[in-house]
């Protein structure tokens, strides 16, 4: 009889090879117990930069694996290609959007010296917060995961500065401590929440209206609760004006093949 980690490990998979075949949903509550990533992929010459700006930011860019120039090959999935394995890509010129594929081996051969960022998901600490008995809204509502820009300025590096963006999750208030100690047991994947309570506090207006992902409802009783987030370095592609960067879509991620309690502390 397989493992649950082989069992999960084989749905990672499957899920890849269906994300390769087109596909195209978002990641949250695929594959439970593999931990999943944030990409971000750019032309050698601004590697370093980035690197260096993860390092002085851990938090919303705890770095998983970095990819040799070139090489769309990662070691948390050996046989993943991650130019055709995540449900949707972002396309970025000059800090613009520029296209949102499903497929991104064109775009990626303009820049034959790409290295790529695997960095830690929130989704990865999920699995442990139901595990628990604690609702997660997006998942129970099939939507994607709420994600907001804040008013919160990362440490800039070289070409990279912008401001952190944040995930949020409605959690019961009685919940907020054990949410929070779960989460923080996961310091990889973005570790404990950067915030608790009223939005304004981090610059968010209006919950309804987030900058990426969609809108779920906080019922009576619950606190919105903000963890930082891996869709911070796009933030920084578009403040920086990077001419050339290629990213997940938010909310389709890469789904690995390791086990989210690698990550666990």
């Amino acid at each position: 009889m397989n493992s649950p980690i082989a069992s999960a490990q084989l749905e990672a998979r499957t899920a890849r090879e269906r994300y390769r075949a087109g596909e195209c949903l978002p990641t949250a509550g695929v594959a439970p117990g593999m931990a999943q990533a944030n990409l971000l992929a750019v032309p050698r010459e601004y590697a370093y930069d980035f690197l260096l700006f993860a390092q002085r930011n851990p938090k919303p860019c705890p770095v998983l694996d970095v990819t040799d120039p070139g090489s769309p090959r990662t070691v948390l999935a050996p046989t993943a290609d991650l130019r055709t394995d995540l449900p949707k890509y972002r396309v970025w010129r000059d800090g613009e959007l520029v296209d949102e594929p499903t497929d991104a081996t064109e775009a990626w051969a303009e820049h034959p010296d790409l290295v790529a960022f695997l960095i830690g998901c929130s989704f990865t600490f999920e699995t442990p917060l139901q595990r628990a008995g604690i609702e997660v809204r997006h998942i129970a509502e099939g939507t994607n995961v709420p994600m907001y820009r804040t008013n919160r300025q990362c440490r800039p590096s070289g070409a990279f500065h912008g401001e952190m963006v944040v995930s949020m999750r409605p959690i019961p208030s009685d919940r907020v401590a054990e949410a929070a100690m779960i989460s923080g047991r996961y310091p990889a994947v973005h570790g404990s929440p950067v915030h608790v309570g009223d939005p304004a506090g981090l610059g968010i207006s209006d919950l309804a209206r987030p900058d990426f992902g969609d809108a779920v409802p906080v019922h009576d009783g619950e606190v919105p609760v903000f963890w930082a987030c891996g869709v911070t370095p796009q933030a920084a592609v578009m403040a920086s004006r990077l001419p050339f960067a290629i990213t997940h879509a938010p909310g389709y991620m890469f789904v690995s093949d390791v086990s989210d309690t690698t990550y666990e502390v």
